[in-house]
């Protein structure tokens, strides 16, 4: 493996509500030093990580309808024009969970699919249609059946990747949810492992089972004992 291989698929997160600016700035510093795919801030933080990464390739994610999934398309429509309006490359959508834990599927689509939609439309001109979408499933308060089909939704709705956790549920990424999420959507998509992930044997366990970015606060910690190891051999 190169020695990009791993930071090439962590998006190095910062989403605590107590962060300061000097702490998004240390982030964005890191992401630049060891090469990260993405870093994953809170929105009041887009435009300012996106002022301090310009015409860097790390990516600048953010997340909508966070914590908890449960405010209404409309509005989750507005914080994703906000989010591309600040310079976000990328955004993180809670799933309506009331609703598919309901059987509501149309309800949880269309959530879905106002986000992919407006994600898809908004922004300058050479950017737009660029911007991934990921949604967050918070596999913690799911059975098997319901990540299946929450996979299923989000595929139809036209996101990129899925997501397992927000880092605020009951529970993170496991290598259980992320292999149930593979064998949901088969290689149509990407999924990002993200909660509790700060062991470089996690990391490469949920990286195995098929997640393709991991959202981690460990992300240096994990390169370091990566390359570390490497440099052993």
């Amino acid at each position: 493996m190169e020695s990009s291989w791993l930071p090439a698929k962590i998006e190095h997160t910062l989403l605590r509500p107590e962060a300061t600016s000097a702490q998004i700035e240390d982030l964005c510093r890191e992401a630049l030093q060891y090469n990260f795919v993405g870093i994953c801030v809170l929105p009041i933080w887009v435009a300012r990580a996106a002022e301090f990464l310009k015409k860097s390739p790390v990516r600048v994610c953010t997340v909508v309808g966070f914590p908890l999934g449960g405010n209404t398309s409309r509005i989750k429509a507005l914080e994703t024009t906000q989010a591309i309006e600040d310079g976000a490359d990328e955004v993180d959508m809670v799933i309506n969970l009331g609703a598919l834990k309901s059987m509501e599927d149309d309800l949880v689509r269309e959530d879905i699919q106002t986000v992919v939609r407006t994600a898809r439309s908004f922004g300058a001109p050479e950017a737009r249609g660029k911007t991934l979408v990921k949604v967050i499933l918070e596999t913690a308060l799911l059975n098997r059946a319901e990540i299946i089909r929450a996979c299923h939704l989000a595929r139809d709705a036209g996101a990129d990747l899925v997501k397992t956790s927000t880092g605020f549920g009951p529970g993170g990424a496991t290598v259980e949810a992320v292999r149930c999420m593979r064998e949901a959507i088969g290689t149509d998509m990407g999924i990002k492992a993200s909660g509790g992930i700060r062991t470089l044997e996690a990391a490469l366990a949920l990286l195995e089972v098929g997640a393709t970015r991991l959202g981690t606060s460990a992300g240096v910690a994990l390169v370091q004992e990566w390359r570390a190891r490497r440099e052993a051999r």
